[in-house]
């Protein structure tokens, strides 16, 4: 668990002015970076400082600041969701983050409540990504985010341009929420507060649903459940709609034949495109009641006991636009359904 030094992160009134001041006594860079390393932080301060009208002299001190992290590299070559499915699942589905996520749903009842009606996200949903994301708040990562988007900005090759729109993000959005972009701590991604969103899909997505006048998902658990509320639904949640539905096959139909034409997915999320008419021809069979109009894709996890069997339709894909994992899709609509049993239990 991190401190609340940690937890909340430094602010001041301007970035040239919280970058002047940083100075955390750090040396630049270890003596084992990547050779382009240090050649790509230049190129970015140049063009980054004229492309936004930042302070050059200050956006280069902290950079120098930055540090080159192996353990950043190695963190994302081995993500959790390359577990099989009943592995994820233990790390997520256990007693104790229940427990958090009913207090946390008892905690903010009523802003779980506004946020369900301003964007149709039910509060299970909203708590269980918070309780998958940092067991709602208790741990908000150990990597200085600046760290983490040079070192996979300018040294990981295979995302490199993505972490550099990443850095670039996160200095705008200190900027604008007068956030110390030296010091703010967050994952190996460099995702940011109890939601851990990127940098742009904070500066995209982050609401101030407290009207304090600021994008607090930090300290503040209101802009925070409003702005997991806010990104589902600008990302096409459906209010009131399934997110999936368990299913089997029909005696005879193997899944391993591909069944006819179909799309199977495995981890990757695939869009739900399948008519139900178009799945019932090919063997899927499912109790719960569904719109015939809802499209829908089936879904093969590994199950502890075997293949687990699902229909997942556009809300779960929605879950995915903000984890690109089926994994991650269903531990947080599996952990939801678990917390909201318990919170409506005796």
């Amino acid at each position: 668990m991190l401190n609340s030094a940690d937890r909340i992160p430094a602010r001041g009134p301007r970035l040239a002015l919280v970058l002047a001041l940083s100075a955390l006594g750090q040396s630049a860079v270890a003596d084992s970076v990547p050779e382009d390393y240090l050649a790509g932080k230049r190129a970015f301060v140049a063009e980054v400082a004229e492309r936004h009208g930042l302070d050059r002299q200050a956006l280069a001190a902290l950079l120098d600041q930055a540090r080159y992290d192996p353990a950043v590299v190695a963190a994302i070559t081995r993500p959790y969701e390359g577990q099989p499915w009943h592995r994820y699942r233990a790390l997520f589905l256990t007693e104790e983050r229940i427990r958090g996520g009913v207090d946390y749903w008892k905690a903010h009842a009523p802003l779980l409540a506004r946020a369900e009606a301003v964007y149709g996200v039910p509060p299970s949903i909203i708590v269980a990504i918070i309780g998958v994301e940092t067991r709602y708040g208790t741990f908000l990562g150990r990597y200085r985010a600046i760290d983490a988007l040079t070192t996979l900005g300018f040294a990981y090759a295979p995302r490199a341009d993505f972490f550099r729109r990443e850095l670039e993000a996160l200095l705008l959005l200190a900027r604008e929420e007068s956030i110390d972009a030296s010091a703010v701590l967050g994952s190996y991604a460099g995702a940011l507060g109890k939601p851990q969103f990127i940098p742009s899909s904070y500066r995209a997505y982050a609401v101030d649903f407290d009207g304090d006048g600021q994008r607090d998902l930090w300290g503040s658990d209101a802009d925070v459940i409003g702005s997991v509320a806010n990104y589902l639904a600008r990302h096409g949640w459906r209010r009131g709609a399934p997110i999936a539905v368990p299913a089997s096959l029909a005696e005879g139909v193997a899944v391993d034949g591909g069944l006819a034409d179909l799309s199977i997915a495995g981890k990757v999320p695939v869009e739900p495109t399948h008519d139900l008419a178009t799945l019932r021809a090919a063997g899927f069979l499912w109790q719960a009641p569904l719109e015939e109009a809802a499209r829908a894709v089936p879904i093969r996890l590994e199950g502890g006991r075997g293949p687990e069997l699902w229909l997942g339709l556009d809300n779960f894909y929605t879950i995915t636009r903000y984890n690109r994992s089926n994994l991650y899709a269903m531990a947080v609509l599996q952990l939801g359904a678990a917390i909201e049993s318990a919170v409506d239990g005796p």
